[in-house]
C-alpha cells in the first residue's frame, strides 16, 4: 500500500502527541497562476501571494499551541482567470490538505477541493484584515473560512469529530459573508459552493463522513504497516458509510471532495494484496460511486 514503510519516524509519533509549546497552526503553500491576465505590472501577482501566504501562516486560528515540525501542511493553488478591473479578481482555487502517516514517510491527502467562484478585490500592499464577528473583505472571509476547514478536516482525523469546533467557526464566516451577495455563500445557489460544502460538514445525515476520517486514518492508515489486512477492512467499512450518505446524497460536494482526495490512495491500498472478497467489495462500491475513474481497475487481478 503506498509502500507504507515499517521504518519508525519520530516525526510522526510526535505528532500523535498533545501540541505543546508555541506556533501558528498552518504551513500554507500559497501557489497564484495568472498567465491568463494580460497586464505589464504583475508585481501584484506576487504581492498577493505573500499576503495569502502571511495572513493564513503567520495568525492564529485557535488555542492551541504547535510545534514547527506540528503545524498542518496545505495548499491553495489560485488560477486567475479574470480581472475585471484594476484591484478586481475572478479565480478558481484548489485547496488541498495532507496529513503525515504514523510509522511511515507517507503523507495522505485529507481534502481537495475546487472553489470555482473565488472573487475578491485587491491591491498591491493592501493589508488584509479580518475579524470572526464581522464581514469585512471578501478575501479574507473566504481564506478565515478554508482556514478553518483546514483545521475541521485535520481534527476530524485524529479524533472522531474532533473539528466541531472549527466548523462552528466556518459557519459564523459563512452567515457574515451572505449578506455581501458575492457568489459561493448563498444557500441552494450550487451544490459545489463554500455553503454547500459546510452544509455538509455539519449536517446530522451526514456525519458519518466525518467519523470516517477518524476510523480511516487513525484507525487503519496509522496502524497499516502492523497490520495491513485489518486495515483495509477498517477502510472498506469507511467506504460503505459513504455509500450509505451517497444514497441519501448522492450530488454532495463532501463525497466528490473525498473521492478526490482519496482516489489514488485507495486504488493501492486495494490493489497491493489483501483478502479477495474485500478487493471486491471495494471495487465495487468505488466504481458504483465514482465511475469516471479508471484507477480502480487495478484493484481486481486479471
Amino acid at each position: 500500500m503506498i509502500r507504507i514503510c515499517t521504518i519508525f519516524i519520530f516525526g510522526s509519533l510526535i505528532w500523535l502527541l498533545p501540541r505543546v509549546g508555541h506556533g501558528q497552526e498552518l504551513n500554507c503553500k500559497v501557489t497564484i497562476e495568472a498567465g491568463q491576465i494580460q497586464t505589464s505590472d504583475r508585481s501584484v501577482f506576487k504581492d498577493l501571494e505573500r499576503s495569502i501566504s502571511t495572513f493564513l501562516n503567520t495568525r492564529k486560528w485557535t488555542n492551541d499551541s504547535y510545534k514547527n515540525h506540528e503545524r498542518i501542511e496545505c495548499g491553495i493553488f489560485l488560477n486567475i482567470t479574470q480581472m475585471p478591473a484594476i484591484g478586481q479578481f475572478k479565480a478558481n482555487a484548489q485547496i488541498t490538505i495532507a496529513r503525515p502517516i504514523y510509522n511511515s514517510n507517507y503523507e495522505s491527502v485529507l481534502f481537495n477541493f475546487a472553489d470555482r467562484d473565488f472573487e475578491f478585490d485587491y491591491l498591491e500592499s493592501q493589508p488584509l484584515e479580518y475579524n470572526d464577528n464581522t464581514f469585512i473583505t471578501n478575501l479574507t472571509s473566504m481564506l478565515a473560512f478554508y482556514a478553518y476547514v483546514i483545521l475541521a478536516m485535520d481534527y476530524d482525523s485524529f479524533s472522531e469529530l474532533g473539528g466541531t469546533q472549527f466548523i462552528q467557526k466556518a459557519l459564523i464566516v459563512v452567515n457574515n459573508a451572505q449578506s455581501s451577495g458575492r457568489p459561493g455563500w448563498q444557500p441552494l445557489a450550487s451544490t459545489r459552493s463554500r455553503n454547500a460544502l459546510l452544509e455538509n460538514l455539519n449536517n446530522p445525515q451526514m456525519v458519518d463522513l466525518r467519523k470516517n476520517s477518524y476510523a480511516y486514518h487513525r484507525l487503519a492508515l496509522d496502524t497499516f504497516s502492523k497490520n495491513p489486512d485489518q486495515s483495509r477492512e477498517k477502510i472498506l467499512d469507511a467506504l460503505r458509510n459513504v455509500k450509505k450518505v451517497w444514497t441519501i446524497h448522492p450530488t454532495s460536494i463532501f463525497v466528490i471532495s473525498f473521492f478526490d482526495a482519496k482516489a489514488a490512495e485507495l486504488a493501492k491500498v486495494f490493489s497491493e494484496g489483501g483478502n479477495l472478497n474485500i478487493r471486491r467489495e471495494a471495487f465495487d462500491i468505488l466504481t458504483q460511486l465514482d465511475p469516471k475513474r479508471d484507477i480502480y481497475q487495478i484493484i481486481l487481478p486479471k
